[in-house]
């Protein structure tokens, strides 16, 4: 099978002088139906070679959980429509800037949370700092996905919230694809990226993802929720 790069993504990189290919994995449109140890098995099974990484967005992870709603489905309280009007808005996606998605931030990370995280930001906004909302909030709250327009339907009409027991996720993928790769469970945009779950540790978090900053996965409708990371060097 020919190895292709996503359009407008390089198909190589290189961090700390080792070369890296990344191979974008194309899957069918997954939902809450699907099992994500068969869809990944099914897709990146036969691809992978042993020390091979095979990352996973956690998109596709929390919608195989059920953790996918459509936005006409949520009823945001007063204090999420209060809340989500002071969020900065990024040319990646909305976040916590409507309603909707604040609504589910509190319910997933409490309203004490959010409250603090809030007070935080408008003191770290006075010292010209940027980024501690989701510093206090947390990763459940950075994590939550809302609609956008570039999203494959009908996901671009939903809140998707963070994966469950993301590094549980990876050690099951890991297994189901022999055990002779590691697995990375990651939400990575055009802006930068975390590592969520990973079955080589959380050392490696920051290296791996200077590999995929440039988000080879693509953020529009490239189908391609599933890669590989493979050394060259």
């Amino acid at each position: 099978m020919a190895i292709e790069a996503n359009e407008g993504k390089a198909l190589e990189t290189v961090v700390d002088s080792v070369r890296y290919q990344r191979i974008p994995v194309r899957t069918r449109l997954v939902g809450a139906d699907d099992d994500i140890v068969e869809v990944v098995s099914t897709y990146a099974g036969e691809q992978v070679r042993d020390g091979d990484v095979v990352f996973v967005t956690e998109k596709i992870v929390a919608i195989t959980q059920g953790r996918a709603y459509p936005v006409n489905s949520i009823n945001p309280r007063p204090l999420a429509h209060f809340l989500s009007k002071y969020v900065t808005k990024t040319s990646y996606g909305i976040g916590l800037g409507m309603p909707e998605t604040m609504e589910m931030a509190l319910r997933e990370c409490g309203t004490p949370r959010i409250l603090l995280a809030a007070a935080v930001s408008v003191v770290s906004k006075l010292l010209k700092r940027s980024g501690d909302f989701y510093r206090v909030a947390g990763e459940k709250a950075r994590a939550i996905d809302g609609p956008t327009s570039h999203t494959i339907p009908p996901y671009n009409s939903h809140v998707v919230l963070g994966p469950e027991r993301p590094d549980e996720v990876a050690q099951v993928l890991k297994s189901a694809l022999g055990g002779r790769v590691d697995v990375m469970i990651v939400d990575i945009n055009d802006l930068g990226g975390n590592i969520l779950g990973n079955t080589r540790g959380h050392a490696s978090d920051d290296h791996m993802v200077r590999v995929l900053k440039d988000n080879p996965l693509g953020q529009k409708h490239q189908s391609t929720p599933i890669g590989i990371i493979r050394s060259l060097t």
